[in-house]
């Protein structure tokens, strides 16, 4: 059986996310010209996030949701792409907290995404977040499936296996530094109709992580390795928030707090890809995705989609390689516990949405939690 299509969220058409309005110009681009400060999301929007999310977790913790039949699985309702047909393997039933969250998020998506005005399609959006969902949908005609990628949950695994695919590498392990955009194929590459007829029949996929773990990681490569993100964004940020830092700072020091005080003042619409939350980059109330995979089963979750898409059976997601040190809970908790309260209760807004819809947790950093 294959897994019916969730029906996720995304912002409603000329609308921006849950949060105050950023208090400062983002680098690189004037306030003036985004014709002044962004609307919140309507109320109605805002209501219905908060009673999916409060009223699934209160199901969750009586132990309700655990007795209820996981929603119909319907692959008949899909006609006309190769996958659609064929015998699937059904998602792990052995693993309760799982179906949980799974049943959490797509109850939740639906809840969200049924409220009047919500987008039924990419061109329901307005156009600059039209182009940016377009730009980050990538697709494979010969395997015909779609698959939105979010930057820090291992898009660059992801990428080479397309092009592995595609028959431009040989294989996922080709010690090869990575180009993102040759030999990929993406939906904003091509014209109205075309990208209707692929959204319409393809397999539609992406994958989300723990919504702070992601920043963190985004954090700790960009701001501790890569030296244009220190010289663009580093720098800037250490002038606007450290005392003293003088007119020309390296920004190859910043610390986890500059970094989340930079992404209050920022406008998440143009956020850098790398920290802008997911339902700006994937719009998954316009987009029906058929599979949302998470990157705490990733390797799991991603063969079983290269199962479902019928690829070849030698092409496996990459294994992470033993010299990669991801960010973990535990590191991402000691970095939380560093935070002022007050500075996280002005980020959190910003990806709310990300993790009511994907049923993340917030952060416990309460302070018994952060002397333990």
């Amino acid at each position: 059986m294959f897994p019916r299509p969730l029906t996720p969220l995304a912002v409603a058409k000329g609308v921006e996310p849950l949060g105050r309005p950023p208090r400062r110009a983002p680098l690189g681009r004037a306030r003036a010209g985004l014709g002044g400060a962004p609307l919140l999301l309507p109320s109605m929007l805002m209501f219905a996030v908060i009673v999916a999310s409060s009223g699934l977790l209160l199901m969750i913790e009586r132990g309700i949701l655990a007795e209820m039949k996981p929603l119909p699985l319907n692959p008949s309702s899909h006609k006309g792409a190769a996958w659609r047909g064929a015998a699937f393997k059904p998602l792990d039933a052995s693993d309760p907290d799982l179906q949980v969250r799974r049943d959490v998020r797509n109850r939740t998506l639906r809840t969200v995404c049924g409220q009047p005005g919500m987008p039924r399609d990419p061109w329901d959006l307005p156009v600059g977040q039209r182009r940016t969902l377009l730009r980050h949908i990538l697709v494979s005609d010969r395997y015909h499936f779609l698959y939105c990628y979010v930057p820090k949950v291992a898009c660059s695994n992801w990428k080479r296996v397309l092009k592995v695919l595609a028959g431009v590498l040989d294989s996922v392990d080709v010690r090869l530094k990575m180009d993102h955009r040759s030999d990929l194929v993406f939906l904003a590459d091509l014209r109205p109709e075309e990208i209707r007829y692929r959204l319409q029949h393809y397999f539609k996929f992406l994958f989300v992580r723990d919504p702070l773990e992601r920043l963190l990681s985004a954090y700790r490569n960009k701001f501790g390795e890569i030296r244009e993100y220190q010289q663009r964004y580093g720098a800037e940020i250490v002038r606007r928030y450290r005392a003293g830092a003088g007119p020309s700072p390296a920004g190859d020091d910043v610390t986890f707090p500059e970094f989340l005080r930079y992404l209050v003042d920022e406008d998440p619409e143009h956020m850098n890809e790398h920290w802008m939350p997911v339902y700006h980059l994937c719009q998954p109330c316009a987009v029906h995705y058929d599979f949302v995979g998470s990157y705490e089963r990733l390797e799991a979750d991603a063969n079983q989609v290269l199962e479902w898409v019928q690829a070849p059976t030698h092409v496996r997601f990459p294994a992470r390689q033993a010299w990669y040190r991801p960010a973990s809970p535990e590191s991402l908790h000691y970095h939380l516990c560093s935070v002022p309260r007050a500075l996280l209760q002005d980020v959190l807004p910003k990806y709310i949405l990300d993790f009511s819809l994907f049923a993340y947790p917030l952060p416990n950093v309460t302070r018994a939690a952060c002397n333990q």
